[in-house]
């Protein structure tokens, strides 16, 4: 049988496996929350769920990638975006003990108004959007070059057929495919590791001591995760959906133990990555390194992607499906059929931009950089401010954001002289702007309210 021919039996079988696995969902508690017999996700299975949903294939391809560009310091730095974990976490179960806020949605519409929640929404839409084909396009990268009937046949295959078993359950599909995915990938990590170490004896010397911990060589970018980690999770719905359908301390303890499993993750992931940096291999690390040890471990890495890349559509259209269902709607009781129809839509648009023959390079860090003036919103979301506030520092970050972006910063402004350098400073002038404008707003709203004599 041809290495084709076994990528798509792995393909087909995974898939075709989560359907029949996947709970059929028949009320909106299970279809939108994920709950079985009135019972909400445990620990384990949130933290599955969380984990699982942000080791994107785009992710672990990134976090290789980086590296074989800068040792195990490429590595970390990706796994600073999940410290994205704990802020979520801290801040979600604030805003449900403290504020008795049933979503984000909820929050935004209560202190900011409808015109928040229409602008929210544009961005986690896009974010969404964003999601399904950024990752599977690292799909068909296993089956053909970039533009090939081949390539082209693979995505549409997958993506289909990760849409099957996710209109079956919606979120109910996604947590319990979850879980399966998450051990899978676990199993997948370390066979992988299996190939890779005992190659240096089994020695972990050569990855720990390889990189330069200096500003351009990396951690220019952890330093651009770590700024960023203070907006980026309250665009993303399929990090924070789950943030709202179990008990707050099985939520936060799940979101806890996410940010740690995930981080570990993405820095063993880069294992792969500094393998190909030590061995002089070229071009797309996952796909180098599977080349270098033949077709084993090439199947082998073309199903850890295919594990991460479904589990994270699946999350992206129960998301969206509750984003339309529940969230912007005014129905009394959420309309599962309706819920279905929105994932169809979202896969069809979402699916649009493949046959463009889009870049995943820049979906993390430079969304991260327009979201930027959601942290001031999030992090003091108990602190009385105008609504003005939140379109000052949300689209007022996004615009500066967008802005030096596009046009270069001068030579002079960039903090070293890394290839992430720029970034770093577009990052921190735009923090500075939205932080700014937001404690302004709010010191002049105080000002408004002090008596004449005051």
């Amino acid at each position: 049988m041809s290495t084709t021919l076994l990528q798509w039996a792995l393909v087909l079988a995974s898939s075709v496996t989560l359907f029949f696995v996947s709970p059929l969902a028949r009320t909106a508690a299970e279809f939108f929350r994920g709950t079985r017999k009135e019972c909400t996700p445990n620990t384990v299975f949130l933290t599955s769920s969380l984990v699982i949903s942000w080791l994107f294939a785009k992710s672990i391809t990134n976090a290789a990638n980086l590296g074989q560009s800068f040792g195990l310091v490429g590595g970390v730095a990706y796994a600073g975006y999940y410290v994205s974990f704990l802020v979520a976490g801290f801040v979600i179960v604030s805003m449900r003990n403290k504020g008795g806020y049933r979503s984000i949605h909820h929050f935004l519409e209560s202190k900011y108004g409808a015109g928040a929640v229409l602008v929210f929404t544009f961005l986690i839409i896009i974010r969404l959007y964003n999601e399904i084909w950024s990752n599977t396009i690292v799909i068909g990268s296993y089956f053909g070059a970039q533009g090939t009937s081949a390539y082209y046949v693979a995505i549409v295959v997958f993506t289909l057929l990760t849409l099957a078993y996710t209109l079956k359950g919606g979120m109910s599909s996604s947590i319990m495919t979850d879980v399966i995915q998450m051990a899978l990938f676990v199993v997948l990590l370390t066979v992988i590791l299996g190939f890779i170490l005992p190659q240096y004896g089994g020695s972990l010397k050569p990855f720990l001591s390889s990189g330069e911990w200096t500003l351009g060589q990396g951690i220019d970018l952890l330093l651009v995760a770590l700024v960023q980690c203070f907006s980026y999770p309250f665009h993303d719905p399929v990090l924070t959906d789950r943030g709202f359908i179990s008990d707050t301390r099985t939520t936060l303890r799940s979101y806890l133990w996410a940010g740690a499993i995930g981080a570990g993750c993405i820095i063993f992931f880069s294992f792969v990555g500094i393998f190909a940096k030590l061995n002089a291999l070229t071009g797309e690390a996952p796909v180098a390194v599977a080349r270098y040890f033949g077709v084993p471990m090439l199947l082998l890495m073309n199903l850890i992607m295919v594990t991460s890349a479904s589990s994270t559509l699946d999350s992206a259209m129960a998301s969206f499906s509750k984003l339309v269902s529940i969230d912007l709607s005014k129905m009394a009781v959420p309309s599962v059929s309706r819920g279905r129809w929105a994932m169809v839509a979202l896969t069809v648009l979402g699916t649009l931009p493949v046959f463009f023959n889009p870049a995943i390079l820049s979906a993390t860090t430079i969304s991260g950089t327009l979201v930027l003036g959601l942290a001031p919103v999030f992090l003091f979301w108990n602190t009385p401010a105008p609504r003005w506030a939140f379109h000052l520092s949300v689209v007022g970050g996004l615009v500066l954001g967008g802005l030096l972006t596009l046009f270069s910063l001068p030579d002079s402004l960039w903090l070293g002289d890394g290839k992430y350098g720029e970034l770093l400073s577009v990052n921190l002038i735009t923090s500075g702007f939205c932080f700014g404008i937001f404690g302004l707003s709010i010191l002049l709203r105080k000002k408004a309210l002090l008596p004449a004599n005051g």
